[in-house]
């Protein structure tokens, strides 16, 4: 995930979608993301973070070249259980051409896998080890892949629920971790140990 600084909010959804496109519209360095009733900015990336969606998006379309990882915050999704929120993951894996007519936020029942990459900032425990697991099993994304650049590891969370995702398989860097279905990717994670901080 993104380096992201939070701020108080009582916007209603609707009006969080207006000063997103507001935002967006100004910025190519900022988005914005509406997750436990807070207002979220994600800032650029760094290198490294780019690396890691680039090795995944590879890994991806050589093993299931029917689907596409959509990166960079290019797809936001409507996580509506989870206090009327929008995400915006690193990425998200889904069929080519799921989005077409969706708008900037959209159904994330079109979604087999969301992904984050953690920051390393303040808060990247609590947005993307708790609150974005909570979003996404919420929201019935089937896989959240948590790439955690702090501990050098990757989580595979699978069988969401409205109470979060019931099973976590972690595994450290440099480890073999299956995706399992509907995603069916086996990663060889070694080459993520070149994008971490020593």
């Amino acid at each position: 995930m993104t380096v992201m600084a939070e701020h108080g909010s009582y916007l209603s959804a609707e009006e969080f979608e207006r000063l997103a496109k507001l935002v967006e519209k100004e910025s190519d360095a900022v988005r914005l993301e509406f997750i436990n009733g807070r207002i979220g900015l994600k800032y650029m990336t760094d290198g490294d973070h780019s690396e890691i969606i680039r090795w995944l998006q590879k890994r991806c379309m050589q093993a299931r070249p029917d689907l596409w990882l959509y990166a960079g915050g290019e797809i936001g999704l409507l996580v509506e259980a989870y206090r009327k929120g929008r995400a915006k993951p690193d990425a998200v894996l889904a069929a080519e051409k799921a989005f077409v007519g969706q708008g900037d936020w959209a159904d994330p029942a079109l979604s087999l896998m969301t992904v984050e990459v953690t920051s390393y900032d303040s808060d990247t425990d609590r947005r993307d080890r708790k609150e974005k697991p909570a979003a996404y099993a919420a929201a019935g994304i089937p896989v959240y892949l948590l790439i955690d650049r702090d501990h050098h590891t990757v989580s595979v969370f699978t069988e969401p629920s409205a109470d979060g995702y019931g099973y976590c398989q972690v595994a450290d860097f440099g480890k073999r971790v299956t995706l399992p279905d509907p995603v069916g990717v086996e990663l060889d994670t070694e080459e993520l140990k070149e994008y971490v901080r020593r």
